[in-house]
């Protein structure tokens, strides 16, 4: 299953359908979510310690100071694992890679379907590339 919104949706409401989606191999649960400050929520970080999903995902100024000005009541920072965060540039890369394609960046088809074929093209163009730069 395909999960596809409309371009100007928000990602981060999207993350609880897409774990409920995700598999790898056998595997449906990752050991950590990486994202960036977007993904910072508490529906979010709740659901993924529900799940037993390490959250690798740093904390906006604006939410550190929502904490701060709490006093005590604010809480403690979330954990946060900046070297697993590191990690993320690759994802980033590929999205930068991803959108260089002007009809996926900009979103001109009108069908799911048809974006998606798209992505799933554009994939497998990159996979090849990487085959042939392989010695």
């Amino acid at each position: 299953m395909s999960i596809c919104t409309a371009g100007q949706d928000g990602d981060s409401p999207m993350l609880a359908p897409l774990l409920d989606n995700l598999q790898v191999g056998r595997r449906t649960r990752p050991d950590a979510v990486l994202g960036d400050k977007a993904y910072s929520s508490r529906a979010n970080r709740s659901l993924l310690r529900s799940r037993k999903i390490e959250a690798v995902i740093s904390e906006p100024s604006d939410q550190q100071g929502h904490r701060l000005r709490r006093g005590s009541k604010g809480g403690h920072p979330p954990k946060f694992d900046a070297i697993k965060y590191k990690g993320r540039n690759v994802i980033e890369r590929g999205y930068a890679r991803l959108k260089q394609w002007r009809g996926l960046a900009t979103r001109y088809d009108k069908l799911a379907v048809v974006y998606r074929a798209a992505v799933v093209l554009n994939g497998v163009i990159a996979w090849l590339q990487h085959l042939s730069d392989t010695p």
